[in-house]
């Protein structure tokens, strides 16, 4: 793991100012850091797993690859919309007062400086670990003769009939290239024509095939080796002009504005507008080109021009593009120490009996862990509703699922045993339009109601009803989750589920549905606390309780984790509650805008990311000091979008051993951890945990605390004591 943690865009190189003086305005822009740069400093805590030696290699090359398939995700969104802004004339400064453009430019040094320690990470530690390993990329100037003669018959008959020559100039306008695809850019000149300063030069595009395998295997005596495709492509596309000879060519990759314009109000049919907006979504603007390093200046010259960038756009590659598709490297090695021991759920002791799952949920609350707890009794809960005849009706939202979900099967099956069954599906989710889109339909064509939520807002709640008669009397059974009705991502997110028969918790999601379903206004909730109708004051609510107790020198505490932070009021009241003497712990896995240690406003607040095997989801909010503090699960990070735009659940957990173990375990272990634990400063940069010998790793813990579990007492975990109120 790299030593160092790389500083925050446009941060000087002299020690950094430990914060805004005492006294200041909760309100002043010093106060908070920048939310794309915040986010940015996560992405390079993503590289540095990928930077950790300890780890196995395609580990490593797994954080690699997500490491850039974030970036992909940040130029596609946030930079993206940082230009949308400057272009329409936006001045608006965010609550750290920087406005788009000086956002833009501090967002290309850090962009910049992360893609290259991401080459570096590459060429200088992962490329050669998978050498020693056996596995090798070869370019083709590196070819030897028998890989030479076996690249040079597979590009003839496997790949050439499969490419297009596209050539660039005013007949043939330059080609819309779909956006992250893979291409080769050419600069050509006629064959004969004697080399002058002047000369005609040509642009030409090839694209390389998404249907073909991105990795090349080579004959070798020495393990396995391999070429990438575009290389291949880019050594042998003088075959396709023929009469000209190849002076430069290069492999390229465009990044283009991929967020959805969608005017809800003038749409009459939500999902063919969506549709529409996806057919032009690769018609978006570019907004990064990355290029093989060593490409010749005419190439990128003509790229720039084509594309409509900037020089701050180009980012010259020096690894593979694309590197996330390097993980087939390890496909067929079976050998274990490659890559880490795959990790399997333990089933929840509440449901070993292997009675139905309701069973289980009428004696009480149950609270599981995924993924160290297994994500099949939420799977099966609805798929049992889907069969009992005594099961009346089923409600269900789903933003994001998996491709072949066993929730749209269950959900069909249930509508075609005549069922009631409603289906909340959030066709706007990011990235999950078209297929989310498919699976509506089939599940409309099966019968079920399904409702594309509340206009203007998008339905992220993770909610399941099911409605059963029992007797004389009909009773609802619950689930609540802080994370997507998705088995696939249950492996390795971390995220929490609870059920519940309670009568009132069934009132409020049954209240719920109605309001996403029909005409209703929002009724006075009795356990769900619901966005866009009064989540952001009730935090506020709650956090100012804490610091009324403060002040009256009575026990406070606050414990929250989340994926980011981000809403200025929400920040505010932090700052105020510590200045009140709360001591407060935030466990925030990626954006994290308030800045903990700021001597006078947040000198009780620590920040705390977890970055490790799992990706760290679930949202947990705990209000209050003693044996029994109010415990909140929620859908919701604390953002603008979540409080305004979304609508989003909060719910509580009341069993107080279930209290006992989300405050002991689920966060007293995170909040413990010394080895994937990085601590966020002042200036916004995260100082790596300590580690060393008996250090509390907090996932592997978590993962012993699970397999404990089923019949050894759980580890004790003894929190930090909250100091004496002030």
């Amino acid at each position: 793991m790299s030593p160092t943690t790389p500083t925050t865009a446009g941060a000087p190189e002299t020690p950094a100012d430990p914060g805004p003086p005492r006294g200041i305005e909760l309100h002043d822009p010093s106060l908070f850091l920048n939310r794309e740069l915040s986010w940015l400093e996560f992405d390079a805590r993503v590289l540095e797993e990928a930077q950790d030696a300890s780890l196995p290699v395609l580990e490593r090359l797994k954080f690699l690859g997500i490491s850039s398939s974030n970036l992909d995700e940040f130029f596609m969104v946030r930079v993206a919309g940082l230009k949308q802004k400057i272009a329409g004339g936006v001045a608006d400064a965010a609550a750290d007062g920087l406005l788009p453009a000086e956002v833009l430019a501090a967002v290309a040094r850090r962009t910049h400086a992360l893609a290259a320690e991401q080459d570096r990470t590459w060429l200088e530690e992962i490329g050669p670990a998978l050498t020693r390993t056996g596995h090798r990329l070869v370019a083709p100037r590196d070819f030897a003769p028998r890989q030479a003669e076996t690249a040079r018959q597979r590009f003839t008959q496997e790949i050439l009939p499969v490419l297009t020559p596209l050539a660039v100039d005013p007949g043939h306008p330059f080609p819309q290239l779909r956006n992250k695809s893979l291409n080769v850019a050419l600069i050509l000149r006629r064959a004969g024509r004697k080399r002058r300063r002047d000369m005609e030069v040509l642009l030409a595009v090839v694209q390389v095939p998404a249907v073909l395998p991105r990795l090349m295997r080579l004959p070798s005596d020495a393990g396995v080796e391999h070429a990438l495709l575009d290389e291949v492509i880019a050594a042998y596309a003088g075959d396709l002009f023929p009469g000209f000879s190849v002076l430069h060519a290069a492999g390229f990759r465009v990044t283009r504005n991929w967020d959805l314009e969608i005017d809800e109000e003038e749409s009459e049919d939500l999902v063919s507008a969506v549709q529409e907006e996806l057919r032009r979504r690769d018609r978006g603007a570019a907004v990064r080109l990355e290029i093989a390093a060593a490409a010749a200046d005419p190439i990128v010259t003509a790229l720039v021009r084509a594309l409509k960038l900037e020089a701050a756009d180009v980012y010259r590659v020096a690894g593979p593009l694309q590197v996330q598709d390097l993980l087939q490297l390890g496909d067929g090695d079976p050998r274990p120490e490659l890559r880490q021991e795959p990790w399997t759920a333990v089933p929840a002791r509440a449901f070993d009996d292997g009675g139905p799952v309701r069973v289980a949920i009428a004696a009480g609350e149950v609270l599981l862990h995924h993924p160290y707890e297994a994500f099949d009794p939420v799977v099966r809960f609805v798929e049992e509703a889907a069969d009992d005849p005594d099961v009346l009706a089923i409600k269900q939202t789903l933003y994001r699922t998996s491709g072949d979900s066993p929730f749209v099967r269950a959900l069909s099956r249930a509508a075609e045993n005549g069922k009631q069954v409603t289906a909340i599906v959030e066709i706007k989710a990011r990235f999950d339009e078209a297929n989310n889109i498919a699976w509506a339909r089939r599940l409309e064509e099966s019968g079920v109601h399904v409702v594309y939520g509340l206009l203007g807002l998008k339905t992220h709640c993770k909610v399941a009803l099911v409605v059963r008669r029992e007797g004389a009397r009909l009773r609802r059974y619950i689930h609540l989750g802080t994370g997507n009705y998705n088995p696939q991502t249950a492996r390795v997110y971390t995220d929490l589920s609870l059920f519940s028969a309670a009568p009132e918790l069934g009132e409020d999601v049954a209240s719920l549905f109605n309001l996403l379903t029909g005409y209703a206004e929002p009724p006075r909730w009795k356990k769900l606390t619901v966005a866009p109708f009064g989540l952001q004051e009730r935090l506020i609510e709650l956090v100012g309780r804490e610091a009324e107790k403060a002040r009256h020198g009575e026990p406070s505490r606050i414990i929250a984790k989340m994926n980011s932070l981000v809403d200025a009021a929400v920040i505010r009241a932090l700052y105020a509650a510590s200045q009140a003497g709360v001591e407060i712990d935030l466990l925030v896995r990626g954006i994290c805008c308030l800045r903990p240690g700021v001597p006078g406003v947040s000198e009780r607040i620590r920040v705390i990311s977890v970055v490790d095997r799992f990706l760290e989801h679930s949202r947990i909010f705990v209000f209050g000091a003693g044996d029994s503090p109010d415990c909140l699960l929620s859908s919701a990070d604390w953002m603008p979008r979540n409080f305004h735009s979304r609508v989003e659940v909060m719910f509580p957990v009341e069993d107080k051993a279930l209290k006992a173990r989300l405050v002991g375990e689920i966060l007293g272990l995170p909040l413990q951890d010394q080895v994937r634990a990085r601590r966020l400063q002042p200036d916004g940069t995260y100082r790596q945990p300590e580690g060393g010998p008996g250090a509390v790793r907090s996932q592997q813990a978590l993962c012993e605390a699970a397999q404990l579990g089923r019949g050894v007492t759980r580890p004790t975990v003894v929190l930090r004591p909250a100091p004496a109120p002030a």
